[in-house]
């Protein structure tokens, strides 16, 4: 009997190739909708937070450059590879086989370069990514030991001899996909300045009030005045240098502090999510995080710069050697061990027991990060430029004696 994954009735191969690509098909579902969870929130309560440890996130898969090509989430293209390979299960030929034969070698080649980057370079692994990594790689080693031309030596007599028909027919609906999803795509992104921003304005002015914390950190991220409540933007982040989230939202708030200059304060209320020093929470997620906050702590006066240099060398921060090396650089080699600045940062620690819990699943309500006290309003999590960038401009606007500028624009 000749090798055939596909071709010889229903055996255990033909079936596990079937669920291999179903398994490639759910993750890959999985990634696209979380991308566009993550990207564009279209409530002010689905934004993403740092709920996982530095490692295993997936928000840092979803906002990497790598996450969508030309508008098309990366998921779409594992979601039809998944496809194929079910259909090639399910309605058999030598052609579809052969083709996807091909297919599987190139999704396997790609799987390994894919994993290679967000470990070695991104230093984070996407939980549902890997999902896809493992189905795909079943199916690659199925093609490989029962395939047709498995006996065959030579990578091309034994890989690439695919269906030009089988091909051509691939090309086309996964083009047609594509367009779908650029679309789509284009949609959701011109939907953050209309409907969806003025949502996330007004859900934001619908939240409850909430007092600033009892002990205001006296660690600044971005300072427009001496006095913090001097500018019509003021924000408390409760966040960790460790977390990849509060990357995001330290880059965001960046770029804004450009674009509204001499508008935004923002103290950094230290929150690490990490045992050896936070007891408000139960989580251990970011080792390192204790000591790189008491490193950036140890003088206020040198926290800003200490915190622009670990958000511009993410993720080497994670290193315990690079922090050893941040500590010496800024003067601070004791900085772990002073009991004067642990002490304060237990202090700013404990505050986050000072809200009520916004979860059945915490006791309080500072409970992840990045969490911000905007403007005497709860946020927890981060949002699109263009969300944040509205809820700013109308809490400038309601600072300035007018109306919120999305209620006016709606008006005119």
């Amino acid at each position: 009997m000749n090798t055939s994954l596909t071709l010889n009735g229903v055996t255990v191969p033909r079936i596990l190739s079937f669920v291999s690509g179903l398994g490639m098909m759910v993750a890959s579902a999985l990634t696209i909708q979380h991308y566009f969870a993550a990207n564009f929130p279209e409530t002010i309560f689905q934004g993403s937070f740092c709920d996982l440890n530095a490692f295993f996130n997936c928000n840092s898969s979803a906002f990497s450059t790598l996450s969508q090509i030309g508008g098309v989430p990366l998921g779409y293209f594992g979601f039809f590879v998944g496809a194929l390979v079910s259909l090639g299960a399910v309605f058999p030929s030598r052609g579809f086989e052969r083709s996807n034969k091909s297919i599987s070698l190139l999704n396997a080649l790609g799987v390994v370069t894919l994993f290679i980057y967000t470990v070695f370079f991104l230093k984070t692994l996407c939980l549902l990514c890997s999902g896809f990594y493992l189905f795909s790689l079943i199916s690659f080693f199925l093609f490989a030991k029962y395939g047709i031309d498995a006996r065959t030596k030579g990578l091309f007599r034994r890989w690439l001899r695919p269906s030009i028909l089988h091909l051509s027919a691939f090309t086309v609906v996964l083009a047609v996909g594509a367009y779908g999803f650029t679309v789509f795509h284009d949609a959701k992104e011109d939907a953050q300045t209309g409907g969806v921003a003025s949502r996330i304005v007004d859900q934001y002015f619908s939240l409850p009030e909430v007092p600033l914390p009892s002990v205001l950190s006296p660690l600044w991220s971005v300072r427009s005045t001496e006095v913090f409540s001097d500018a019509p933007i003021q924000i408390v982040e409760y966040g960790d240098l460790l977390c990849p989230d509060c990357l995001f939202l330290a880059q965001q708030l960046h770029r804004l502090d450009e674009e509204f200059p001499g508008k935004i304060n923002v103290i950094f209320q230290p929150f690490p999510l990490e045992a050896v020093c936070n007891d408000v929470v139960e989580k251990d997620r970011h080792p390192g995080a204790c000591e790189l906050i008491y490193i950036a702590a140890q003088d206020p006066e040198k926290f800003k710069a200490i915190h622009d240099e670990v958000w511009a060398s993410w993720p080497e921060p994670r290193d315990p050697e690079w922090r050893k090396s941040l500590a010496e650089r800024y003067g601070v080699p004791d900085a772990a061990t002073d009991p004067e600045t642990q002490a304060l940062v237990h202090t700013l620690i404990e505050t986050g027991t000072e809200y009520e819990k916004t979860s059945d699943e915490f006791s309080y309500g500072i409970r992840s990060t990045p969490t911000m006290i905007l403007n005497g309003r709860m946020v927890i999590g981060t949002f699109p430029d263009d969300q944040m960038k509205a809820i700013l401009e109308a809490i400038i606007q309601q600072a300035e004696g007018g109306d919120r500028f999305l209620e006016a624009w709606e008006r005119g």
